[in-house]
């Protein structure tokens, strides 16, 4: 108990020294040990890569999980050490209600179908975004926040520690500066014509005092000193380890990066999937709608839009060895001819692969030749490329004044 005493009263000492010497430091009224350049450079990187992964690691949190209460649920389960419970996606939440949509509208009818291809769809999306985000968090954020929680918090340490060591050194230092001062008011040589042998005597007595008190501040000095050396070289070490950090958070970043393109790609993928399917059904539905629509029977056919189409041919017996244009109702485009003028140069978006001999397949970023044909879906034109002709879709294409 009486050690536990005597450590608390002298750690209460050194407190007590260092406030004061702290306090001097920012009144102005004490000297400061100061860092040499290239130690405060350290010092300054540190701090902006604390400063901006925290920044960073909370955004990609954002980016992963824009919802605030799922965050910190999630945030509660890890410190808990507990597993986090598997969460459905938007994408999946949104092909549940399509797929319940489509039971209830009727799984045979066009919207039906429609439905049940796209919440299929974004099924297949929200499966991707759930790997995403569990690829991400192991590779980028994972390694983030073990810098924040563990390097960062040991250089922290060691840079208090630093900071505590400087200030014994600063104040050995006052403490130093003062006693050698009365020690050289004290060893003043008295006039002993106005001076007594006894002050004279006591004077003597005074200066040797004061020498003791100025070898023993040396003494703590040199202590002191190299203890804060000995710190400093610590705490240089942990520092400079922040370029190996950055190497790792490089690594990290690229590892985040080849995740969010495959990510993106499998999106776009399952997009374009969804894309041919229903433009490849789309004649069907239109088909059945007008067929179910009284007054779309009476309508005349409808063209592409801003494609002058070519006039009606009139519809002639079928004659053997002798192809029609339209044959029971099924255009041909390889028996067709284009128009004398009309046909419009198109740019195209997406790859497409034909889904049968009628249909042309397109490169991304090519230039074909296209026009309209009386009686096509307007969904569709035909295509031209060398001597290779089909259908191709509208939504694949960009029409080119």
């Amino acid at each position: 108990m009486e050690f536990n005493v005597k450590k608390l009263a002298s750690d209460a000492g050194v407190f007590f020294s260092r406030a004061m010497q702290f306090t001097e430091e920012k009144l102005g009224q004490a000297e400061k040990t100061e860092l040499d350049a290239h130690f405060e450079n350290l010092l300054a990187r540190a701090d902006c890569t604390k400063n901006w992964t925290e920044k960073i690691l909370r955004q990609t949190e954002v980016l992963l999980q824009p919802n605030p209460s799922a965050r910190v649920e999630e945030f509660l389960y890890e410190k808990l050490d507990r597993k986090v419970p598997s969460r459905v996606t938007n994408g999946e939440l949104l092909a549940q209600y399509m797929t319940e949509a489509a039971n209830d509208f009727g799984p045979g009818t066009p919207y039906g179908k429609t439905l049940i291809k796209v919440g299929e769809t974004q099924r297949r999306l929200g499966a991707a975004e759930r790997e995403f985000i569990r690829s991400a968090s192991i590779s980028f954020l994972t390694p983030l926040r073990n810098f924040l929680e563990g390097d960062w918090r040991t250089i922290s340490k060691e840079r208090r520690i630093l900071q505590n060591r400087r200030l014994d050194l600063d104040a050995c230092k006052a403490r130093l500066k003062k006693a050698k001062a009365a020690e050289a008011k004290a060893a003043a040589v008295p006039d002993f014509q106005e001076t007594r042998p006894r002050n004279y005597v006591l004077s003597a007595s005074a200066s040797a005092l004061w020498n003791d008190e100025v070898e023993k501040a040396e003494h703590e000095l040199r202590l002191t000193q190299t203890e804060f050396d000995r710190q400093a070289e610590v705490t240089r070490l942990l520092l400079e380890g922040i370029s190996s950090t950055h190497v790792n958070h490089l690594r990290c970043l690229h590892e985040f990066v080849e995740s969010q393109t495959n990510y993106y790609a499998q999106c776009y993928q399952f997009m374009l999937d969804l894309q041919k399917q229903l433009g490849r059904f789309s004649g069907t539905f239109v088909g059945n709608a007008e067929s179910a629509s009284p007054s779309a029977a009476a309508s005349p056919p409808v063209a592409a839009a801003t494609l002058p189409a070519v006039p009606t041919i009139p519809v002639v017996p079928t004659i053997v060895g002798v192809p029609n244009t339209v044959a029971e109702g099924v255009l041909n485009p390889n028996e067709v001819k284009p128009p004398a003028s009309g046909t419009r140069r198109a740019r195209v978006l997406y790859d497409y692969e034909a889904a049968d001999s009628t249909e042309l397949a397109l490169l991304a970023d090519e230039m074909i030749t296209v026009y309209s044909l009386p009686g096509m879906d307007p969904d569709w034109l035909i295509g031209e490329r060398g001597n290779q002709k089909g259908k191709v879709p509208v939504t694949y294409l960009e029409l080119l004044s």
